[in-house]
């Protein structure tokens, strides 16, 4: 029997991906694609039907999903920027309460700039690596069959070294011997286990690429023009999702092979979408579905299960920000008054469920800061009922009534019977720039 049969804090694990859009799942809609690990997780778990990127782009999410800040407020504000190591994240709490916590993979928050040369084989500062007693990562690096890693375990240094195999299969190997390594009397496990794929370039294993581009059901905002990119990019899209989904079973399996699952904390996620021709659009940045969407899943542990709640379906705007408050509350540990999010923790756990509930926001705020290469500044709310406004510095841009539009075909923003809509919609987005500190020039 392992030590975490008896532990009274569960560990928690975090396994995320880079620009995997919330609707790639069979249990989120997707027709194509083969995800039985991830599907089996949302079914037995808690599935967040309804999360989302508060800003979808990588940099500035991942500052916001360990600060538990918005971008407005730490230094990650756009791509590329440095989180300055002064500001608290999880991981200082999790250390507090004595949790081992360790870091495998992608990282992305130390601010390298890839125009000075090959982020993957950058060496992050120490003091820039959060703060977790063990850190084996890289900064950045478009090439899953090209990875290298570096870092620290404990007071070792490790010099930089190249996986021996696809980047999400060899993580999770690393996190498959720490799983098997832990002993009775060991400390709590907060382990983070962060995937490149499915990112660009669309390579995945032999084994994964069963997707023909021409056999595809494209969601119905794929216009002619870019049909043809949108097959090609999503048949490796698809491959990648499989894989990652595979690596996600594997761990899951070793949880229970170790006799750990019901003492730990799932949590699968993905920092933002991708549009893949939806829209006329590739890549992220923007508010529409494909990019701000994310999965979001919480698995294992022992959920204290309530009546009356969908088939482990939870419609709730879980945002960036709310990453860290929800794995404190599944730790059972106290949340700090400097993270800004929310814990959604009782949606696993049951605990305190109908006082919670009533308290959990009714919209969510989303974002992007400043102009970027092809990017510029917006600000977006969407609602729990199922509308989302979205405009630009002084200038209307979007307005979408979700549930009778959900693949967003019909802009409202400019049409007079939707006024008064929209008002109320601007008047909530000044109430999120109110509440968080924010600033921007809202429309007249």
């Amino acid at each position: 029997m392992n030590q975490d049969s008896h532990s009274r804090s569960p560990n928690i694990i975090w396994f995320i991906c880079d620009q995997m859009r919330g609707q790639a799942t069979g249990a989120n809609g997707d027709p194509n694609v083969f995800t039985p690990n991830l599907d089996n997780m949302a079914i037995a778990g808690t599935n967040f039907t309804a999360a989302v990127s508060g800003y979808p782009l990588c940099c500035p999410y991942r500052a916001s999903m360990l600060t538990s800040r918005y971008a407005h407020n730490h230094s990650v504000q756009l791509h590329e920027d440095r989180l300055d190591p002064s500001y608290a994240v999880v991981t200082d709490v999790m250390n507090e309460h004595g949790y081992d916590t360790v870091y495998l993979g992608k990282w992305h928050i130390a601010g390298f700039k890839e125009r000075n040369g090959r982020a993957a084989t950058w060496t992050v500062p120490k003091e820039c690596r959060g703060r977790f007693k063990t850190w084996i990562g890289y900064e950045n690096n478009n090439s899953q069959w090209d990875c290298y890693l570096h870092g620290h375990d404990g007071d070792r240094e490790i010099e930089h070294f190249k996986l021996k195999a696809y980047e999400a299969d060899s993580l999770t190997d690393m996190a498959l011997e720490r799983i098997r390594a832990r002993r009775e009397g060991d400390p709590p496990l907060f382990m983070v286990v962060s995937v490149q794929p499915p990112h660009i370039p669309g390579l995945a294993p032999a084994k994964n690429r069963r997707y023909q581009a021409q056999q595809l059901d494209l969601r119905p905002n794929v216009p002619q023009m870019t049909e043809s990119q949108a097959r090609f990019d999503l048949s490796g899209y698809y491959a990648q999702i499989e894989n990652v989904d595979h690596n996600v079973g594997r761990i899951m399996d070793e949880l229970r092979e170790q006799d750990m699952i019901d003492q730990t904390h799932v949590m699968f996620f993905s920092d933002h979408g991708d549009m893949m021709g939806s829209h006329g659009r590739f890549g992220k940045c923007v508010p529409y579905e494909e990019s701000v969407r994310v999965p979001f899943i919480i698995g294992g542990g022992v959920p204290m299960r309530y009546h009356g709640q969908e088939a482990g379906n939870a419609p709730c705007l879980l945002n960036h920000v709310d990453v860290a408050p929800t794995t404190l509350g599944l730790a059972g540990i106290e949340v700090p008054d400097w993270m800004e999010g929310f814990d959604y923790s009782h949606r696993r756990t049951g605990k305190n469920y109908e006082e919670r509930v009533s308290e959990e926001p009714e919209s969510a705020y989303l974002q992007l800061l400043g102009p970027r290469e092809s990017s510029y500044a917006w600000r977006c709310v969407v609602t729990k009922d199922g509308w989302k406004y979205a405009c630009v510095e002084s200038g209307e841009w979007l307005l979408f009534d979700l549930n009778e539009d959900p693949f967003e075909m019909t802009n409202l923003a400019f049409n007079t019977r939707f006024r008064q809509k929209r008002e109320a919609m601007k008047a909530l987005m000044r109430e999120w720039i109110d509440k968080t500190g924010d600033s921007f020039p809202m429309p007249e």
